[in-house]
């Protein structure tokens, strides 16, 4: 008669945890949104998420909740959850927040400290490749991690803090802007070189020059033209 397997070699049946249901409703919705996939003006209802994500109502009501309070979806009692538009007020407020800090940034970053200059020329190339393979949202993220690097070179917690607050939107903004302006992800791509040439060489002031110009093409996305 056969035994059963010891512990030692049986196989591990441990199932891997789950993160809380209201925890995967939220990161479906908001991964969603930021990647274009729920746009602006899309109603979403509870029954639907809870049967793409598996989840019972309860769940997702808690996650459009936090959604609510994070300002990208309104919610309609016994409608659902209207997935808020890109404002041209949050544009412009935005804009002017990158300006402050990424411009104070990249006068901090000169002399260039360990290690940013490679970590930059890496996350370029990355951007490249998404651009390529037209992935706009990938792309988006690169594009963010690329100024928040310059941004915590400088070793300020407090500031760095200030900006990781910016991510969603930049990241909502940027997928925009390469679905609405393709045109745009060359230029971008082309300023990016120049910051990192700017960087290399130590000369601050046209290194805050380019990123001014380059965070300042977003204002005239606040007179209506983001889609």
């Amino acid at each position: 008669m056969s035994s059963a397997p010891s512990p030692a070699t049986a196989p591990d049946q441990r199932n891997v945890k789950q993160p809380p249901a209201a925890d995967r409703v939220y990161t479906h919705v908001k991964q969603g949104v930021l990647e274009r996939r729920y746009e602006g003006g899309t109603l979403l209802t509870e029954g639907e998420l809870a049967e793409a994500v598996g989840v019972s109502r309860t769940p997702v009501r808690e996650a459009l909740l936090r959604l609510e309070a994070e300002g990208l979806i309104r919610l309609y009692p016994k409608k659902g959850a209207l997935v808020l538009p890109v404002s041209a007020q949050e544009i412009a407020d935005v804009v002017e927040t990158r300006q402050l800090v990424e411009e104070h940034a990249a006068r901090k970053a000169v002399p260039a400290p360990p290690g940013l200059i490679e970590r930059l020329t890496e996350l370029l190339e990355k951007q490249k490749t998404q651009a390529a393979a037209g992935d706009f949202a990938g792309a988006a993220v690169t594009d963010r991690c690329f100024h928040a690097e310059i941004v915590r070179s400088g070793g300020n917690e407090i500031l760095s803090r200030l900006y990781d607050q910016l991510r969603d939107r930049q990241l909502r903004m940027g997928v925009a802007v390469m679905h609405s302006h393709p045109d745009r992800i060359a230029k971008t791509l082309a300023e990016h070189e120049e910051i990192l040439r700017a960087l290399s060489s130590g000369d601050s002031e046209a290194a805050v020059d380019i990123v001014h110009r380059h965070v300042s093409w977003f204002s005239h996305l606040a007179r209506g033209e983001v889609r």
